[in-house]
This record gives C-alpha cells, structure tokens and sequence, in this order.
C-alpha cells in the first residue's frame, strides 16, 4: 500500500506540475518563425570542396602546408614525381622521369620502324616499351601511397587507393586478406568471360561480313547471314555484360576497402543498459513558463 501510494503521488505531482505550466500558444508560433540565434549570424560555410585543390597540391610540393593523400596521389598522377617531391624523396625522381621518359620514346621509335617495313618484333618492343612507361609510372604513385602517413591505421584514403592501384591490396591492408580470392576471382571470372566472348563475337562478325559481303569472289559461309547475326548479336552482348561486371567488381572492392577501414575503430558494448531517473525540466519562454517534472531515460549500448 505505501509502495503504490509512493507512485500515486510522484505520477500526480507529474502531471500537476504539467498542467499548471502556462503555455503560451500565440508567442509559441509567432516565436516558432522568427526566432534568431547568435551564432547563425554569420554565414554557414558547408564542405563543398573539390575533387582536387591545385592550393592543396602545390602547396605540399613546396612544403608550406600539409596534402590530403587524395590530392597528393591525383596530382601526381599529372604533375610527375609529385609524391616523391611531397615527401623530400629527390633521389628517386631520376628513376621515374628516366624511366618513363625511356619507354616513351621507345614507344615513339618503334612504333615508326613497324610502320616502316611492317617487322611484327618492332611491334612486340613497342608496346613493351610503352607497358614499361606504365609500369614506372604506376611505381611512382604506388611508392607515394606507401609514403604517406596517414592520421589513423588503418587510413581510409591509403586502403582505397590501395585498392584503386592494385585490387584486393586495401583489403590486406585492413587485415582481411580472406576477402582477396573472393575479389579476385570475381574480376579474373568476369575479365576471362568477356575476352572468350569477345574472342566468339569477333568470329561470328567476321562470318557475318563474309555472308553479307558484296564481293562475288568471296566464298559464303556455310552458316548464313542471319544465324552469323544471331550469335554475332548474342556474343557481343555476353562481353558488354562481363565488361560490366569487371567494372562493379572492381568499384565493389574499392568500396569495401574504404568503408571497413572506416569501421575498425567502430565498436559495440554487449553491455546494453537502460537508465531512467527522474528530472527537472527547466522553464522556457515557449513552451512552459515555469519548471516541470519530467523522466530522464538514457540507453547505453
């Protein structure tokens, strides 16, 4: 009996307290669009920064303010040797403008010996020249990813362009190493599909040129223009798709690189508590003139 006279009495003096406050309807909405704070007085700047801050780039490259790494490794990408310079690395400069300077100008030489006298092997150095330039400046940006000290470990920007750079890379980075063949085998999967495809396509196309070729002297395929269009149609079809699929799989694993290293400092407590007190709600122009009594409820998980 005394236990629900206890109750009785603190939920009565509640909603005495409630309804014995004034309120005060007409300022309430008067207030409710014209209301102004301090602090709102000055303009309020939201985050609508670019993709890349020439200020920010150059700005580290002369060592006068600090580079995110996603400007550093953007700008690099054009201005040559950018990370190497940012992080005071003079000495392997020579090696990235020699070595992409090197197999771009064997890529020009020859490329113009294979036009010359057709000679497949100036072809074959052509393009291990040009894929030796690629491969340096590939390096270059690499070698500034690794450079780079990040405010956090794992850093987001280092496992996503980890990722961007070399697939599955962010993922051994964040300590998920199990999730590389999964990655992997998606891109190797889809890339070998759409080059077996796109191996058919150019088959049934060239048979289809034949059966529809103008040119009496040209033997017919014994297959027909229109199956030849049927399967040239279905193949090329088939690649876009795989194609497609390369291109997801290989923002999928970009994505999971960056939001995983994100979410290693995220924890939660098996600890989940609910805490209720009773509390003092303090007097207010709009809504109630004087103190009321009121429930404090915190949850914690």
């Amino acid at each position: 009996m005394r236990t629900g006279a206890v109750i009785s009495a603190f939920i009565g003096l509640f909603v005495s307290a409630s309804l014995s406050a004034q309120y005060r309807d007409d300022q309430f909405k008067r207030d409710a669009f014209t209301q102004t704070y301090a602090d709102t007085t000055e303009k309020v700047r939201t985050d609508t920064s670019a993709l890349f801050s020439f200020k920010e780039f150059f700005g580290g490259l002369s060592h006068k303010r600090t580079a995110s790494l996603k400007n550093l490794t953007l700008g690099s990408a054009v201005f040559l040797g950018g990370n190497q310079i940012y992080h005071k690395q003079y000495w392997k400069l020579p090696l990235v403008y020699g070595g992409i300077g090197a197999g771009v100008y064997g890529g020009i030489h020859f490329n113009q010996l294979y036009q010359q006298n057709g000679d497949t092997r100036y072809k074959t150095y052509r393009d291990l020249s040009i894929a030796g330039a690629g491969i340096v400046w590939w390096a270059s940006l690499m070698d500034g990813v690794v450079q780079y000290e990040g405010t956090r470990s794992p850093d987001p920007s280092k496992a996503t362009f980890y990722s961007i750079l070399l697939p599955g890379l962010g993922q051994i980075y964040n300590g998920e190493a199990w999730k590389v063949p999964l990655y992997v085998g998606l891109l190797g999967a889809a890339v070998n599909f759409a080059h077996e495809n796109n191996v058919q396509y150019q088959r049934w196309k060239w048979i289809y040129d034949l059966a529809t070729s103008e040119d009496p002297s040209v033997e017919r395929p014994p297959q027909g223009a229109e199956a030849a269009k049927y399967y040239r149609d279905a193949y090329r079809r088939i690649r876009d798709y795989m194609i497609l699929g390369v291109a997801i799989s290989y923002v999928l694993q970009i994505i999971d690189a960056n939001v995983f290293a994100y979410m290693q400092d995220f924890e939660v407590d098996d600890n989940i508590s609910l805490r209720m007190s009773p509390a003092l709600i303090p007097g207010n122009q709009y809504a109630f003139s004087t103190p009321a009594l009121g429930m404090s409820v915190g949850l914690r998980f």
